[in-house]
């Protein structure tokens, strides 16, 4: 059977391929976050299918916040996103690009990016390599960008091949992790309410720290919770000794892992606290892409591997591999997202040591249903790509 053929019997038959004109319209017909309204008042448009290869279309979404979330360096009430579209013979790979303050993305920039993305020059979806390979020759950065174009296009390979990508990795979902909620800065009884909100759902929770009254506040998310706690400083603590203190204060407070707690570009500060610290220590900001992993080995005991930053899931899973190998721990995590991103990046998680993926859980307008939190776990389905259903 010649490739072209078992593509289609193994993803097609459930869509039509009926032809569309090209020309790249918005795929829904009102922005919900702007409307007030839930993403599913507003139906999917068809999508401009091309007759000569792989088409694209995207827009602009601003994601929605249940609570003011604020870190050591900035607070947000919503977070800037673009969606994106990949077609081919009909069928639909979603991608997102998600655009927190500190990534130096913003819609235009990600919009710019994305329109001098020609997908059509490519003919066959399943060459992931040459494609993201041009995607990533077009310019500098832009990583978000970037993500949102291999993250569709991931969703629809998989479903030309009728597999999630856990399963086209060789991974067992069942093996995927316990997932972290996020409890940002506030007032301590504010935090202690965001915390009571979350009882019962999750068994592990992630604090935000940074500011000078880190101790009130984690004094008082326990006065409400035993649950073991991560904490992530996002570059907050300036100084190493400092940041060593505070480390094994937060372990007697029940902490069992610390993220980001120095600079990005303090790799010897880093280094210095990680060989001292009684608590793991998780680079994140101080780690986007590939080359990144080597250069800050021997400085952090782990990695947060985020899609925005590593411009998707082809580069997050050789970055996953390379931190194996040189004796990395790793952290899927995730940026504010829609269940879009977020289950792309739980497909790697079965492979992980940690997951911080409740980006989807954090906003009120998620266009689509895909992986789920059961008793604070991880759940991947058999659905193919990356299983979405769309809301």
């Amino acid at each position: 059977m010649k490739r072209r053929n078992f593509l289609r019997t193994a993803g097609l038959l459930a869509l039509s391929a009926a032809a569309v004109p090209e020309k790249a319209i918005p795929f829904f017909q009102k922005d919900a976050a702007l409307s007030g309204k839930s993403a599913a008042a507003f139906p999917e448009k068809p999508f401009p299918f091309s007759r000569k290869g792989l088409a694209m279309d995207f827009e602009p979404y601003p994601l929605e916040l249940k609570h003011v979330f604020t870190v050591a360096s900035y607070s947000r009430t919503a977070t800037p996103g673009v969606q994106v579209r990949v077609g081919y013979e009909g069928l639909v790979g979603y991608g997102e690009a998600s655009m927190p303050p500190y990534l130096g993305e913003t819609v235009d920039s990600v919009v710019a990016f994305l329109s001098k993305v020609d997908l059509s020059r490519f003919s066959d979806p399943c060459a992931l390599e040459e494609i993201l390979a041009y995607v990533d020759a077009i310019g500098p950065g832009n990583n978000a960008a970037k993500a949102a174009v291999d993250i569709a296009l991931h969703d629809l390979v998989g479903k030309l091949l009728g597999a999630p990508w856990w399963k086209i990795w060789g991974l067992d979902k069942k093996r995927a992790p316990l997932t972290t909620y996020t409890i940002g800065i506030d007032t301590p009884e504010q935090m202690k309410l965001k915390t009571r909100e979350v009882e019962g759902r999750f068994r592990m929770l992630k604090v935000k720290v940074g500011l000078p009254g880190d101790r009130e506040n984690i004094r008082a998310v326990r006065q409400v919770t035993s649950l073991p706690l991560a904490v992530d400083a996002n570059q907050g603590w300036k100084d190493p000794a400092f940041a060593l203190d505070m480390v094994h204060w937060l372990k007697e407070q029940g902490v069992v892992l610390v993220e980001q707690p120095l600079p990005k570009e303090d790799i010897d500060g880093m280094a210095w606290l990680a060989e001292r610290s009684p608590l793991p220590i998780i680079a994140d900001e101080s780690v986007k892409r590939l080359d990144d992993v080597r250069r800050i080995a021997g400085a952090c005991h782990g990695i947060n591997i985020k899609l925005m930053k590593s411009t998707g899931m082809r580069e997050a899973w050789k970055m996953l591999n390379l931190a194996r190998a040189l004796g990395l721990k790793v952290m899927v995590g995730c940026m504010t997202e829609t269940s879009c991103a977020v289950s792309a990046a739980a497909q790697l998680s079965p492979a992980a040591d940690y997951a911080d993926l409740d980006g989807n859980l954090l906003i009120a307008n998620d266009r689509f249903r895909g992986v789920l939190v059961e008793d604070g776990r991880l759940v991947l389905n058999d659905r193919p790509g990356l299983g979405l259903t769309r809301l």
